[in-house]
């Protein structure tokens, strides 16, 4: 028989430790009985008003159900299996693009140099390294080397890593390198170094979840999103942080910090790999987005980030925090550098069936004046923190020559607990065996609360909710019936919530510094499955600016 890592065995250990912990609880509860003040005080929580005759009816049928929960407990439920209820984003009538193969024309880098000063480097863009690489200006051992250099430099002050992955990086960079010699150049993102998220499995490598319990597990097999990087012969150079269970920026090792205030954190959950794109040590990351997590940090961090279609990129390896919402994207310096990434990880691998097929079309060229462009106007013209930044952002669009169509959100309902459902439900081991009290963050709205909280939503009221988000699905429909894509404050609008429950994908960009000296950012959301559209016009917009060159002084 193999033995055991040292790793794997801590990782079995653990769940090992949770599973008995939640034994011991089930029996203890399998001999208490229920009583009528028990039903009356679960009626309250419910909000349901019930007679004593209700109640009596009630009670043998609840201790069935109680029983059944009970024995549930007794198999063992690993956070990748996934609920036989599936969501996908596509409301009624929506039309799939025809398939077809991907159709990718990324624009020209004209001449690229290297710098007289190599720190210049940390801020060329993949496209830039990119064209370095394939020239052989430089090698990827020495990019890899470079990048390696300052995770080790400027991690201290940033806390951004989690793990390095330094061997096996300077293994991939050789690899790299001794086949663009053979002739063998497999697109652009070979040999170009990176960094994941630590939600995302890397064989024999911690994935940590940036939490306690979880801290030295590891798993025997990688990510898809992994995988696809490797197979275009990218480099991972560390595995970057995110806050405890892909909330905040605060983990078991600290908070991470945002490179333009390293006072201030660099809000999460996504908050290595915003962190270390803004500051150079990475020049791209790879994400994730439930409900924010790649839009707010990229805010702070002034980076450029794409939340795809729910749908578009496998989730295989990755750590499920909701089913229905949980999405994969890349962070990097520009719009292009986004669509080249996007082009490399998305499409279905046969094993998380939430994936839809479907072509990316990208055309760095395409003719953005004939794309229909929204913005939210009530949104705009109210008081903000953004709004200054906004307004030019706005200005800037209509200077360019596009016509900007109001539009308006349809409203949202209070289908929010969704997330928290699915969270408490993918964790309930920690919850049931106390284990939630390792997490570092232990107020009110961090997860242990959360998941304790969701224990409470009645199972009648979850399904109501997502009928109530087929509501909101059709009714975004209607709106991208008129425009493409619309604008819209990354802050301060009921967007992000929306698609986020909808699916739809959107692009965010830095667009202006606050007084403090801090990013700020502008979204674009464009259609289900329009990531080619979207990422267009967002790179006409952002190369009409230059906020997306600025980089933090460490």
């Amino acid at each position: 028989m193999q033995m055991l890592s040292a790793n794997r065995l801590a990782a079995v250990i653990v769940v090992i430790v949770i599973f008995v912990a939640g034994a011991f609880t089930g029996r203890y509860w399998q001999n208490q009985q229920l009583t009528d003040a028990d039903v009356r005080s679960a009626a309250k929580i419910a909000a349901l008003d019930l007679t004593q005759a209700e109640i009596d009816s009630l009670l043998p049928g609840l201790e069935d159900f109680r029983r059944s929960y009970i024995a549930n407990r007794n198999h063992l439920i690993t956070n990748d299996l996934a609920p036989a209820l599936m969501f996908h984003p596509l409301p009624p009538g929506f039309q799939m693009p025809l398939p077809a193969p991907d159709q990718l024309r990324f624009s020209q880098p004209g001449k690229v140099t290297l710098p007289e000063n190599r720190d210049e480097l940390a801020f060329y863009t993949v496209r830039q390294l990119a064209e370095l690489i394939r020239n052989q200006q430089i090698s990827s051992l020495e990019l890899t080397r470079f990048f390696i250099e300052r995770l080790k430099k400027y991690d201290p002050q940033l806390h951004c890593v989690i793990t390095l992955t330094e061997d096996l990086a300077l293994a991939q960079a050789r690899r790299a390198d001794a086949e663009i010699k053979q002739g063998i150049y497999r697109g652009l993102l070979h040999g170009i170094p990176y960094g994941a998220k630590d939600l995302l499995t890397k064989q024999n490598y911690p994935t940590t979840w940036g939490a306690t319990p979880y801290r030295d597990q590891s798993f025997d097999y990688d990510a898809t999103v992994i995988q696809k990087l490797e197979a275009a012969g990218a480099v991972l150079v560390a595995k970057l942080t995110l806050g405890a269970l892909a909330w905040g920026d605060v983990w078991f090792g600290g908070m991470t910090r945002n490179p333009w205030d390293v006072k201030t954190g660099s809000s999460g959950s996504s908050a290595g790999s915003a962190s270390a794109v803004a500051a150079g040590l990475v020049p791209f990351a790879i994400g994730t987005e439930t409900l924010g997590s790649i839009v707010s940090p990229s805010t702070v961090c002034g980076t450029t980030g794409l939340r795809p279609t729910f749908g578009r990129v496998s989730k295989y390896g990755a750590m499920a925090l909701s089913w229905s919402m949980d999405k994969i994207g890349p962070i990097a310096r520009s719009v292009e550098d986004c669509a080249i990434v996007f082009a490399a990880i998305h499409g279905p691998d046969g094993k998380d069936l939430s994936v839809i097929p479907a072509p990316f079309h990208y055309n760095a060229d395409l003719d953005t004046k004939k794309l229909r462009i929204g913005y939210v106007k009530t949104d705009f013209e109210r008081p903000y923190p953004f709004r200054s930044q906004d307004s030019i952002a706005l200005a800037t669009m209509r200077r360019l020559g596009y016509e900007l169509i109001p539009v308006e959100l349809p409203a949202l309902p209070s289908i929010r607990f969704i997330l928290d459902a699915e969270a408490a439900a993918a964790f309930d081991d920690l919850t049931l065996s106390n284990q939630d009290d390792l997490l570092v963050r232990q107020i009110r709205n961090a997860w242990p609360n959360v998941f304790r909280q969701a224990r409470f939503i009645p199972a009648v009221e979850y399904i109501k909710a997502n009928r109530l988000r087929t509501q909101l699905m059709l009714q975004m429909q209607e709106l991208f019936n008129e425009v493409d894509v619309y604008l819209h404050p990354s802050w301060g609008s009921s967007s992000l919530t929306i698609t986020n429950l909808t699916g739809h994908p959107c692009v965010v960009m830095p667009n202006g510094f606050q007084p403090n000296g801090r990013p700020t950012s502008i979204t674009f959301t464009g259609k289900l499955f329009g990531e080619g559209e979207l990422l267009a016009l967002a790179k006409a917009w952002q190369e009409a600016t230059d906020f997306h060159r600025k980089h933090p002084k460490l």
